[in-house]
């Protein structure tokens, strides 16, 4: 008889605790990845004179730091452990969101300009002059942002792992991955109205106090998480009902190594020898592109292709109901759990099975363009489709990591995942920025559209199809459930 059989006693529910803490570390996160994308266009570009190259330069330089910092960011969870592995990462991250607002300071100091009317008022050369002294500075400070986010996602795995089951994981997962969500929910009523005050009563040029006020939040949070986390089975609010609960894994696992408390230790090296690594790590690759991408480039879209700047309430609603839809994906996170109860089909053929579905979801966005001229609700719509698909599939690929490696491991191979994604993002917004001001100057015809717009179809098209690719991928480099054991 197992241990949560002979547990009689009311099971405490401490767990879902740790995974609303998990949710508001993600809200943050994603807020403050929002913040240069809601202000960049119509108030920090006017000011510094930036194209869509500069920008695309910036995110796509954030993405791939984001991507190597993963790798020794999984590695330094795993060794520092989840409760001071995370709060090393926001520390770093919000201090990262909070050094944007000095990169307008640090332009006029370097080149001797008075305020930011010398900026809005220059011309000439002194214009890129601006424009590529103000990059570098934004550069520095997304690359301090990048490394501190790139801990958020292997720290939260790795709780996830300690406190939930392998059949609750992917749900689990989908409730605080929809932080990501809500942060994008909450960033274009918030930011772009932050930015306008503080610009309407004179402080800086409004954007510098929306970076500092949102990043300011995750010092928030690891107040909270010094007094809120511990391990499981080193937690007094956690009884005994729910730790046999959490623990139940190992009665359907043997006794080897695997199967103890942590596992055995692999290293960084040992990790790339096994397929499964390279099937989260392609799988990540090949989609994390796509969210980011909507992420960052929506807000332009919609002021590039219908005219609304980010301040206004058009936009504002747009964005809100766009990232409203992708809340769906909790339901997603919860549809493996659904599977393995009413089949018995192991973690794994679960996940594969889910995630094929979300991956048709996507296509839709091979029609968001052309039924965009009926109305911009459509594309809208559809991205959100698009964006509740991926997030769905996201909760599953980062549990297919901790299904089969370790606990030891978690955070590594979950950081591999996250550097491989942060490589296939780098691609697709540097080369999306390039694309568009190509598509502009040269007026690029594409399937019936023309300049700035054929350029977003043909990623739209790209990232219709990566989802189906990615799947296919990863069900050949792993095609059954096989347990990592050393």
């Amino acid at each position: 008889m197992s241990t949560l059989q002979t547990t009689s006693e009311k099971m405490s529910n401490y767990r879902w605790i740790i995974c609303f803490m998990l949710f508001f570390a993600t809200t943050v996160n994603y807020l403050d990845r929002q913040v240069l994308s809601l202000t960049w266009k119509d108030f920090i570009a006017p000011e510094f004179h930036w194209t869509d190259t500069h920008y695309g330069t910036i995110t796509a330089i954030f993405s791939i730091i984001y991507a190597i910092a993963n790798l020794f960011a999984g590695r330094f969870v795993d060794w520092l452990g989840s409760k001071k592995g995370y709060l090393w990462a926001i520390a770093i991250w919000s201090v990262g969101a909070c050094l944007h607002a000095l990169c307008g300071w640090a332009t006029e100091m370097s080149l001797g300009l008075q305020d930011v009317n010398d900026m809005l008022s220059a011309s000439g050369a002194l214009t890129s002059t601006i424009a590529i002294t103000s990059v570098y500075y934004f550069i520095a400070a997304r690359i301090v942002l990048a490394v501190g986010e790139s801990g958020n996602f292997p720290a939260a795995i790795k709780v996830t792992a300690e406190y939930f089951p392998k059949k609750d994981r992917a749900f689990s997962t989908s409730i605080f991955n929809a932080g990501a969500t809500v942060g994008a929910l909450i960033a274009p009523v918030s930011i772009p109205s932050l930015a306008s005050y503080f610009k309407s009563i004179g402080v800086g040029n409004g954007w510098e106090m929306a970076f500092i006020v949102i990043g300011a939040l995750g010092f928030v949070w690891m107040g909270l998480w010094l007094f809120v986390y511990k391990k499981p089975q080193e937690n007094p609010r956690v009884n005994a009902a729910e730790l046999a609960y959490i623990q139940q894994d190992k009665e359907n696992e043997d006794t080897s190594s695997a199967a103890t408390e942590e596992g055995p230790k692999l290293s960084l090296w040992q990790c790339f020898r096994y397929r499964q690594t390279w099937a989260v790590a392609l799988g990540k690759f090949l989609t994390d592109g796509v969210w980011w991408f909507f992420l960052f480039w929506t807000p332009a879209y919609i002021s590039d292709v219908y005219g609304f700047a980010s301040d206004s309430a058009t936009a504002q609603l747009l964005i809100f109901v766009l990232y409203a839809i992708t809340m769906l994906s909790i339901y997603g996170g919860k549809l493996p759990t659904i599977i393995i109860n009413k089949t018995g089909k192991d973690p794994y053929a679960a996940r594969m099975k889910a995630m094929l579905i979300f991956a048709i979801f996507p296509l839709f966005a091979l029609f968001a363009q052309p039924l965009g001229n009926i109305s911009y609700w459509f594309p809208v719509i559809i991205i959100g489709i698009a964006g509740a698909a991926h997030q769905s599939w996201s909760a599953n690929i980062y549990s297919v990591g901790s299904d089969m490696f370790p606990k030891s491991a978690v955070a590594t191979i979950i950081g591999i995942g996250g550097m491989a994604g942060g490589v296939g993002a780098f691609l697709i917004n540097m080369c999306s920025g390039i694309l568009f001001d190509y598509a502009e100057a040269t007026q690029m015809a594409f399937l019936g559209f023309q300049g700035k717009e054929a350029g977003y179809f043909i990623i739209f098209c790209i990232c219709a199809v990566a989802y189906l690719i990615a799947w296919c991928v990863m069900k050949a480099l792993v095609p059954k459930y096989k347990l990592i054991e050393a």
